[in-house]
């Protein structure tokens, strides 16, 4: 939202600085962004007059100029190259020293084809002004000013107005306007809020000829509960005044003539949009309406837009005039030729305006406001303010209004007691201190002495409860205002806070970053077709009102977002990404259908041992081995034994088939999965690969069964441990998980490691056959063992891989 400084004091009476004004609009929650001020730019420049002008004896295309540039002095030369630089010209001029805006060039003494010019003669462009003057040449001004040669350009053109924008929060639509700005400022005590102008007469003796209809079905009946209109015969549509127009330009908004200027200035004014058309151009009676498909509006854009269904649009006979507030069309716009017009103020729905521009794409002001709510007690005023200046600026004749439905004004009030300030927020504050700031920013009350009643006015949807009227007092007083308090301290040791899901989390996390891995936070939203890919893509699961189409369905995933962030990094120079996410995912609408993973990806030689180049070579690429280490390492980290889990080639599809892992504790619970991501996922995503990646289904892991703060014994021992060797003959489709199972079964009180280090295939074995070497360790406990107890030990571990796999020793 911008607004100038006298823009603002055309509703607030007061002396304060621009400085003090900002820093009290920050304090009030209105944070000002940015503070423009052309003084700071084009201080220097000044009305000069050219008294006389001939050609450069060496150059075609440069005059030789002297200009006046202060009243009683000398006139000095100047050497010019505009077309325009003729005797008698009031123009601009930049003394030596002048830093010019466009080039950044400063102003120096200084020959030009042998003659030295004194400064410069300036353009519009030169002075980023191309919105006030588009001329080729230098700035011409009009004789009208020629008492104000010597004097400051800003101050003659009225250019040295600040222009001041603040940042609003959805929840304030009073302040898309500069007196709702003004209000807040003056129940800050920045000054006192101006009454509302009176208007001159502005109910004719005519009825109004063109007749209004609203046609709306039961479900949309609220797209416009209240549509107000009025006719204007005999205008006479020029300029607008040149401080309006001054103004419009100041905050960014091009001026056109002045029917147009009228409703831009009311709509930043007053937060209220209208729109005027002219009458000539349609039929005596328009309708409000929902669209079909297909209906075509050439807006004032310029664009031709073709019409979803259920669009709420403004309409006559010939089609489409304007959608609602949202934009005009082309058809029924106003010009200079325009002789009579319809002025429309009406109020519609928030939310229906803005799937309708959403829908299209459209962006304006009028969107800006109506889908945050204006005013719905404002439509009368808001035509009749309309009426008045249009009578001022462009004359006619006013029929009477033509007034359809009623505003939909609630009639809300809350209880409130100004102890709930301090209950709230530990802030004393005086009752008729409250009472004052309450009514300052326009609501009314009813009772005296403790608890009284608060009528909210009509322009503020956000206050709905005694604790948002707190709220907006101690928005007014200022939050610098409120005491910083340290929380009590309670004595001993406390409880707990943290539950086992924020514990587990954070043990997970710091486990991976351990691993090397860098935490990534990715949108929760993938596309449809993303969706899909990974499991996803349910309905029940699309946004209604999706950030961005590409934004549109939950994740079911946390690794395409994680996929997608590590191809960005090696976009922009960084190939040896290794990241990960903890995050929930989502399959259906229910409390069941929501997760919580933990998941990773590799790329490269983003190892934990190393990673890109040295002088011994490059490092070696990551593999499976290195996702399946750091799945281990978050079940280790959590306490669940990996020896008591299985690995299965149960995995997804967007995992290479042949190269991934799913680790299981028992056959129906998976823990999550990791390998190689398939080539064809890559593709679809658009991923170089190879990439290495795995999920853990956090939800899914066991608690700790022991509930205990003692940590248990650490067993250690003196003696040396034993190594044997082993090879087993099995069949193929048996794992070599399944042998390791097996000898730990055995014996699992002195058998402390198992590896597997040979598997061998050909040669004197049968094509159905395969051989493991596994090697195992035994660690003695109280005393050494004999060779009778060790050869016990290696005989149960043969036997008991005989009976679970049907595996034999290999002689």
């Amino acid at each position: 939202m911008k607004f100038t400084l006298s823009w603002l004091k055309d509703h607030l009476e007061t002396e304060l600085s621009l400085d003090v004004i900002s820093k009290i609009l920050s304090q009030i929650g209105l944070e000002v962004e940015s503070i423009t001020d052309l003084s700071d730019e084009l201080g220097a420049f000044k009305v000069a007059r050219i008294v006389s002008s001939r050609q450069h004896p060496n150059a075609d295309k440069l005059r030789i100029c002297q200009v006046e540039v202060e009243h009683g002095k000398p006139a000095i030369e100047i050497i010019c190259g505009a077309e325009n630089a003729y005797e008698g010209l009031l123009t601009v001029f930049a003394p030596i020293g002048t830093l010019i805006p466009e080039t950044g060039i400063k102003l120096q003494r200084k020959p030009v084809r042998g003659v030295v010019s004194n400064g410069m003669l300036v353009s519009s462009s030169e002075l980023r002004l191309n919105h006030i003057s588009n001329h080729d040449g230098i700035i011409e001004l009009s004789n009208q000013h020629l008492d104000k040669i010597g004097q400051r350009y800003i101050d003659v053109e009225g250019l040295n107005d600040p222009v001041i924008e603040i940042g609003l929060t959805p929840n304030r639509p009073d302040c898309t306007g500069v007196r709702g700005i003004a209000r807040d400022l003056a129940a800050a005590g920045a000054g006192r809020l101006k009454p509302e102008p009176k208007l001159g007469k502005v109910e004719g003796l005519f009825g109004c000829p063109v007749d209004i209809e609203l046609k709306l079905e039961a479900e949309f009946k609220d797209a416009c509960p209240i549509f107000a209109g009025r006719y204007v015969k005999g205008v006479k549509n020029g300029f607008s005044p040149l401080w309006m127009r001054q103004r419009l330009l100041a905050v960014g908004v091009h001026t056109h003539n002045a029917l147009v200027d009228i409703t831009n200035y009311i709509c930043i004014d007053r937060g209220r949009p209208l729109h005027v058309y002219d009458a000539d151009k349609i039929s005596n009676s328009i309708c409000l309406r929902m669209t079909e498909a297909g209906e075509k509006l050439l807006a004032l854009d310029g664009k031709l837009y073709t019409s979803d269904h259920n669009m709420c649009a403004i309409t006559d006979n010939s089609g489409i005039l304007a959608y609602a507030g949202i934009i005009g069309g082309q058809a029924s716009k106003c010009t200079k030729e325009t002789n009579n017009v319809f002025i429309e103020c009406a109020y519609f729905d928030p939310v229906i305006t803005a799937e309708s521009g959403r829908k299209k794409g459209i962006s304006s002001d009028a969107r800006y406001r109506f889908e945050r709510g204006v005013d719905p007690g404002f439509v009368e005023r808001g035509l009749d303010l309309a009426t008045d200046m249009i009578l001022k600026f462009c004359g006619g004749q006013p029929s009477k209004k033509r007034i359809v439905g009623k505003p939909p004004i609630k009639c809300h009030s809350i209880n409130f007691n100004p102890y709930y300030v301090k209950k709230l927020t530990g802030l004393e504050v005086p009752s008729e201190e409250c009472r004052r700031i309450l009514q300052e920013v326009g609501c009314k009350i009813d009772g005296k002495g403790g608890e009284y009643r608060v009528f909210v006015p009509s322009w503020r949807n956000d206050l709905h409860g005694s604790a948002d009227l707190v709220e907006e007092i101690i928005r007014i007083i200022g939050l610098d205002y409120v005491p910083s308090v340290a929380l009590p301290r309670k004595h001993g040791v406390v409880k707990p806070v943290l539950t086992i899901k924020q514990k587990t989390s954070r043990i997970v996390r710091r486990a991976l970053a351990s691993c090397g891995l860098v935490e990534a936070i990715t949108w929760s939203f993938l596309p449809y077709q993303q969706a899909m890919h990974f499991g996803g893509g349910s309905s029940d699961l699309e946004l209604d009102n999706p950030i961005s189409v590409d934004l549109a369905s939950m994740r079911p995933s946390l690794l395409p977002g994680l996929l997608t962030a590590a191809q960005r990094n090696i976009n922009r120079g960084f190939p040896n990404v290794a990241l990960f996410e903890l995050g929930h995912t989502y399959f259906d609408n229910t409390d069941k259908g929501q997760s919580l993973m933990a998941s990773g990806v590799r790329f490269n030689t983003a190892k934990l041992a190393g990673s890109g180049r040295h002088w011994s070579g490059n490092a070696p690429l990551v593999n499976i081995f290195d996702v399946k280490a750091d799945f281990v390492a978050v079940l280790s980290s959590i306490g669940i034994d990996i020896s008591r889990t299985q690995i299965t080639c149960d995995t997804p599809a967007w995992f290479h088939p042949g190269r991934s892992g799913a680790i299981q504790m028992g056959p129906k619970l998976t823990l999550g999965y990791f390998g190689e991501i398939h080539p064809a996922t890559l593709r679809f995503l658009d991923i170089k690969g190879p990439a290495m990646a795995f999920e853990i289904t956090l939800s899914s892991l066991p608690s700790k069964r022991r509930n205990t703060r003692s940590k248990l014994p650490m067993v250690t021992t003196n003696l040396l441990p034993i190594r044997r060797d082993f090879s087993f003959v099995l069949d193929k489709s048996v794992s070599s998980n399944d042998v390791v199972k097996a000898i730990a079964k055995s014996d699992r009180s002195l058998i402390r490691d198992i590896n597997v280090f040979d598997v061998f295939e050909g040669g004197v074995l049968s094509n159905s056959k395969k051989s493991i070497a596994i090697e195992i360790i035994i660690q003695p406990k109280d005393t050494t063992l004999t060779y009778l107890e060790i050869e016990a030990v290696c005989s149960r571990v043969i036997k008991s891989v005989e009976r679970a796999t049907g595996g034999e020793i290999r002689d």
